[in-house]
């Protein structure tokens, strides 16, 4: 089975099980637990923040963020195409009665320094209080595009004129590194806090990191605690995460180059239409133009390769665990489908 779900897909390589069988372990709640420490202190120095607090997921990430830079009440500014907006089932409203304010991004997944400006509110009480900005490197609705230090400086500069933080939601921060040759560190340098996945393409099986300020760490940990985040003996995917961190992330060119493999031969695929130019990392979008999407879809699984949908828009995502061999052999399941069912 060739599975282009998603890079959550990704099970941990031979030697991450064995880092994560040799784990040293303890309480994490009572930062007990020596991997978790190390992980953290790891991911603060890479992403040049104070601090770092681990968390489920990207979604906690983010969440945890959201209460820890707004009060009930609150307003953050967003992008409508973001995952905090689309993908995160309303989280900040239901749980902190945060409401979200959503920018329309370009196709480039950038929103508009001037939008943001006009989205702030004044000082007036028949309003809410706006609190924080976030956006998204990379950025999956738009092709996995990823933006750079002069991007997020845009958006930063505004919201810190009005005193504002600006937080990265960074779930494939380190795809949109390797995409730029850019250090991680400085794609974040002019944000507040950024949280990044240890389970997508980084290949580890759990778990993401929230970096800031060692005052919004601390509050950060309060929220986790309220969201029963507090997990105990995190070692066993801590140690996933630091061998992830050491030696995952030059990896990750090979599946942009397998993501620009496949996006090519879709090309040329009858009943496929792809923009080429919009395949930056490991995301590829297209869209079946002919036939039925949902019965394509069935016949792709039957015949080992998932990731078609009953929707025309479909993402393909290579990742750890598919090889070049495997995108050409899925090529061939793909084009011989389609052209069966046209």
């Amino acid at each position: 089975m060739i599975n282009f779900n998603s890079d959550t897909a990704t099970l941990p390589s031979p030697e991450m099980r064995q880092a994560i069988f040799e784990a040293e372990m303890g309480d994490d709640v009572s930062g007990e637990d020596p991997s978790a420490n190390r992980l953290q202190e790891m991911a603060a120095h890479m992403l040049g923040k104070e601090d770092a607090v681990i968390v489920s997921s990207g979604t906690m990430g983010n969440l945890v963020a959201s209460l820890s830079h707004c009060e009930r009440g609150d307003e953050m500014i967003i992008g409508e195409l973001s995952h905090i907006s689309r993908g995160e089932a309303g989280g900040p409203s239901v749980l902190g009665g945060i409401s979200m304010k959503t920018l329309m991004e370009d196709d480039r997944g950038r929103i508009d320094p001037g939008e943001v400006e006009a989205a702030i509110h004044p000082d007036n009480f028949h309003y809410p209080k706006t609190a924080m900005v976030a956006i998204e490197n990379t950025h999956n609705a738009s092709g996995g595009t990823p933006l750079t230090p002069e991007d997020t400086k845009a958006v930063a500069d505004v919201a810190h004129r009005h005193e504002l933080p600006l937080h990265v939601d960074g779930a494939r921060l380190f795809d949109a590194a390797v995409a730029l040759e850019t250090p991680a560190a400085e794609l974040v340098k002019d944000a507040d806090s950024v949280t990044f996945c240890l389970s997508k393409s980084l290949g580890a099986p759990i778990g993401s990191v929230l970096c800031g300020t060692h005052e919004f760490v601390d509050n950060a940990r309060r929220w986790r605690k309220v969201l029963g985040g507090g997990m105990r003996q995190v070692g066993v995917f801590a140690a996933a995460g630091i061998y992830a961190l050491e030696n995952n992330i030059d990896r990750l060119a090979e599946d942009h180059a397998n993501a620009r493999r496949l996006a090519q031969g879709l090309a040329k695929i009858p009943g496929i239409s792809i923009d080429l130019d919009k395949v930056h990392t490991n995301l590829v979008f297209f869209e079946v133009t002919e036939g039925d999407p949902a019965e394509l879809a069935r016949k792709l699984a039957e015949k080992g390769v998932r990731g078609g949908s009953p929707e025309r828009k479909w993402r393909f995502v290579p990742h750890y665990g598919i090889t070049s061999d495997d995108i050409d052999h899925a090529l061939d399941v793909i084009d011989s489908t389609f052209r069966e069912n046209r």
